[in-house]
């Protein structure tokens, strides 16, 4: 029922939708106010004047070409990825001049993906509810879309996802779980597990449940930082809140096997002899 919804919905991205993200991204070089009451409203993302950062992409894109190339309709039985990654993730100037050419549909397929695939199915079908019946993006996709951008371009950017993420909340647009989930594992992926383990806290807050990716690309970041110690108290504030790891899904999302990931699974299952145990048992498996 989700797949064929998708399917109706997810055409090639109409006018509306290039306008946009157009709107979303056409100010990109001023300075940000204080509070919009529209997101998609000409207003500022990019925050390479607050930071001596590469301007690798901090630019304004060029302006669109008259016919741009769309985005195929989507296919929900396709093995490949919703959405096309760009070539070089860093090179923002070309992430964000697709965005104003192609618009947001993939990153919308993405959020609806990522979002099924939770179990929020009906959250994603109302998401898409909203572009069908409105014929606009709705705005937490285009500030996801901006958050997702900054958080893939690498550890130099994880402050302009995390000023993204204020500016969402300040224009009173409310977080999913999905645009969470890719905060979170952007500041994971630059090592940066105290901010990580932050907004982990502020989805269980939200009523949310992160999903096993993604709390454990937070506490891979903690053991691989060597800070364990500080893993452990989060790990006991998220139990406060009612989280529960599954031992399953964890051992079903990790695909390197290695001294991490042993310091995860002792991390999450206050287990020592874990790992001893696993080792023995698949020793004995190897001698019958």
């Amino acid at each position: 029922m989700a797949a064929a919804a998708a399917r109706r919905l997810l055409r090639p991205t109409s006018s509306a939708a290039r306008l946009s993200a157009r709107r979303l991204l056409s100010s990109a070089s001023s300075s940000p106010p204080h509070r919009s009451s529209n997101t998609n409203s000409p207003v500022a993302f990019d925050w390479s004047d607050d930071d001596n950062d590469n301007d690798n992409g901090g630019g304004n894109p060029s302006p669109p070409p008259k016919s741009p190339v769309l985005p195929p309709p989507y296919d929900p039985f396709s093995k490949k990825h919703a959405a096309g990654d760009p070539a070089d993730p860093t090179n923002l100037q070309e992430v964000f001049h697709r965005m104003r050419t192609e618009g947001l549909t993939d990153y919308a397929i993405k959020m609806f993906d990522g979002l099924s695939k939770d179990g929020l199915t009906h959250q994603a079908l109302e998401l898409f509810a909203l572009i069908k019946d409105k014929g606009a993006m709705p705005d937490v996709v285009a500030h996801t879309a901006v958050l997702e951008a900054y958080a893939d371009a690498g550890p130099v950017r994880w402050r302009d996802a995390v000023r993204t993420y204020d500016r969402m909340l300040a224009s009173g647009v409310a977080p999913n779980a999905y645009t969470l989930a890719v905060l979170v594992k952007g500041l994971a992926a630059s090592d940066r597990f105290a901010e990580a383990g932050k907004y982990l806290v502020e989805m269980l807050d939200r009523g949310m449940r992160p999903n096993a990716t993604t709390y454990l690309a937070v506490f891979e970041a903690y053991v691989r930082m060597e800070k364990v110690e500080e893993g452990r108290v989060l790990l006991d504030t998220m139990k406060s809140k009612g989280f529960a790891p599954s031992e399953e899904a964890v051992r079903s999302a990790t695909v390197k096997r290695g001294h991490v990931f042993r310091g995860v699974m002792n991390m999450l299952f206050d287990n020592a002899s874990w790992w001893n145990s696993t080792e023995q048992g698949a020793n004995r498996r190897e001698n019958e």
